[in-house]
Order: C-alpha cells, then sequence, then structure tokens
C-alpha cells in the first residue's frame, strides 16, 4: 500500500499583530553588602565560583587551585582576651592554605590593623593545644575595601608579603596579604578584559546590571555567580535578611557621608580663621619692620604666639612705638 503525503499551509491575515514580548529585566543583590557577598561567594553547592575569583584574584588567573573547603568564617577567640574575628568567608585551599575574605564598605577607625589582627590571630589559632608551630599552615587575607586604601599608587589589585627592607630579600611566605580596591576600578564593560578585571567589574556593578554581559556568559562561573545574584532565585526569608542588611548598608554610608560633610565644614571655619590670623599677623610683622627695622627672629616666634585679641592690640598700640625696645618691653607686659 503506498503511502500518504499530507501537507497543511497556515496563511495568516496580513493585519494580523505581531507582538514583541521584551527579555525580562534582571535585578542583582549587591555582592558589597556581607549577605549578597557570602551568597554568592560562600555557597558549598556552588564551590566553583570561588575557587575562579580567588584563581584570579590570588594567582592571576591561573587555575592553581583546583578544589576547596568553605570552612565557618567565624572565629571565636580561644585565648581569654582576644577580640572575636568575624569574617565574609574562609576556606581551605590547595596545600592547607587557609583564605579569609573581608568586605569593607566603610573606612572605619584602625582598619588597616583589623586586617593584619584577623590575619595574625587567624594564622595563630591554627594550632591546638600542646601542638608544635610545625603544624601552621599558611595563610592569605583578601581584603576588598569600596574605599581608597593606598594613595600612593593606583593599582587596584595589591600585594604585601614580608621582605627585607634594603635588600628585598623575602621571608617565608606563611601569611600573605591582598587588597582589592574597588574605587580605583573604573574601566567600562567594553574595556573589561580577563577573569581579573570580569570579577571585579562584578563585585562593583553587578547592582546596575539588568542582565548578565555576554562576555561574563560565557565564563561558566561567572553565569552561576549573576544566577545566585538574581533576586528572582531568592526566597521570601533571603529577600527580607538582604532588605535589613541593604538599609543598614545605606546608614551606615550616610552616617559616615555626614561626618565627612560636618568635618569639611568645620576644617573649612578652622581654615578660614586661622588665615585670618595669619594674615593679621604678616600685616603686623610688615608694619613693624617698616617702623623698626628687621625683626629677630625670637621676636617673630613670640608675636606668633600672641593670642587673637593680644594681635588686635599689638595692631592698634604699634603706631606708637618708635624702637624694638618698645616692641619688647610690650611683649613682655603681655607674658607678665
Amino acid at each position: 500500500m503506498a503511502g500518504i503525503s499530507v501537507s497543511i499551509s497556515l496563511v495568516l491575515p496580513q493585519d494580523l499583530p505581531i507582538t514583541i514580548y521584551p527579555l525580562p529585566i534582571m535585578n542583582f543583590i549587591n555582592p558589597k553588602t556581607d549577605f549578597g557577598f557570602k551568597k554568592i561567594f560562600a555557597s558549598p553547592q556552588h564551590k566553583e565560583v570561588l575557587i575562579s575569583f580567588l584563581n584570579a584574584m590570588l594567582y592571576n588567573a591561573e587555575p592553581t587551585i583546583q578544589d576547596l573547603e568553605i570552612i565557618d568564617p567565624y572565629a571565636a577567640p580561644a585565648i581569654t582576651g582576644l577580640k572575636d574575628t568575624y569574617l565574609d568567608v574562609k576556606a581551605k585551599i590547595t596545600g592547607n592554605t587557609t583564605v579569609i575574605i573581608e568586605m569593607q564598605v566603610i573606612n572605619v577607625e584602625a582598619f588597616t590593623k583589623r586586617v593584619i589582627y584577623n590575619a595574625a590571630k587567624t594564622y595563630a589559632t591554627q594550632l591546638k593545644p600542646r601542638e608544635g608551630y610545625s603544624k601552621l599552615n599558611p595563610l592569605i587575607a583578601l581584603t576588598i575595601t569600596d574605599f581608597v586604601l593606598f594613595e600612593n599608587t593606583d593599582k587596584f589589585l595589591t600585594h604585601f608579603v614580608f621582605k627585607e627592607v634594603e635588600e628585598n630579600i623575602e621571608y617565608y611566605r606563611e601569611i600573605e596579604l591582598f587588597f582589592l580596591e574597588l574605587p580605583k576600578f573604573n574601566k567600562r564593560l567594553e574595556e573589561v578584559e580577563g577573569l581579573i578585571q570580569s570579577w571585579t567589574y562584578f563585585i562593583k556593578n553587578a547592582p546596575e546590571l539588568e542582565e548578565i554581559p555576554e562576555k561574563f556568559a560565557s565564563v561558566p562561573e561567572m553565569q552561576t555567580a549573576f544566577n545566585i545574584a538574581n533576586r528572582s532565585s531568592l526566597n521570601l526569608e533571603e529577600l527580607q535578611a538582604l532588605e535589613k542588611r541593604e538599609m543598614f548598608f545605606e546608614d551606615q554610608r550616610g552616617a559616615v557621608i555626614k561626618g565627612m560633610q560636618e568635618g569639611r565644614q568645620e576644617g573649612r571655619q578652622e581654615g578660614r580663621q586661622e588665615g585670618l590670623i595669619e594674615g593679621e599677623i604678616a600685616l603686623i610683622m610688615r608694619q613693624i619692620a617698616r617702623r623698626t627695622g628687621e625683626i629677630p627672629a625670637t621676636i617673630q616666634t613670640r608675636i606668633q604666639q600672641l593670642s587673637s585679641q593680644q594681635l588686635d592690640d599689638l595692631g592698634e598700640i604699634l603706631l606708637d612705638f618708635t624702637s624694638q625696645q618698645d616692641l619688647i618691653t610690650w611683649l613682655e607686659s603681655m607674658s607678665a
């Protein structure tokens, strides 16, 4: 029996409207908040994200780390009197090296000392009672700041180790410090190259993006990071926790900005007052020099130490001076 072939043609009316639906806009959480950073980089189910990030920042994007163990970042003090250490991410990587990561958005007082304290404490508390120093394993501290930390370099990623001052001889790499300063990274999306710049751009700009950039989607670990950061993937409890942290984040930033503005205003007022006093002193010096000749350095110093009211008095009475002895006599009367 011969087969039967059936063809069907579907003709649509020419005036039938065709609706094109745009791709949904994505909304990403802020990796600079503690909640966001831990959500993205400390997921045990997606260790490949942290591996890719650490390989980029610590090993120049070389695949040095093949696997890692994410551990509790909270380090309670083992010795009475030591402060608690709060970190964002802590992991054990290749070679039994411990990596601690801290994301800091506000430049708090003595922050650089806190970085060293956290690194030294995490390194020292590896030892259990009665264990020898040979049990200590290397430590790497990666600190990410949303403010400029080192004014004397334009590098956004810096690496510190112990070295001899004059001959640059390197000490054992038991403790290494890395710093990623986000404000120093100002490349536009089309200018971003390589894994180091890609992860830096992600941390700094993720909340402003509405989709996963094509150049990042080609990196599986980064695509995973974007998917984790997508707000639509969060449950209600996570969204509530995120909202609280973002509110706290903005409140703290606002408090710092207000404090800086008030400090600048006070500084301007003090600066204006100091400028007026300096101008008054310079004018008095010139008038005295014209009337009595060159003023010795010791006398200039005494004049500079006068109060604002005493300078006003000197400005009025110096017209009566006929010699520097008159000036000296008047200065002695002020200190009597």
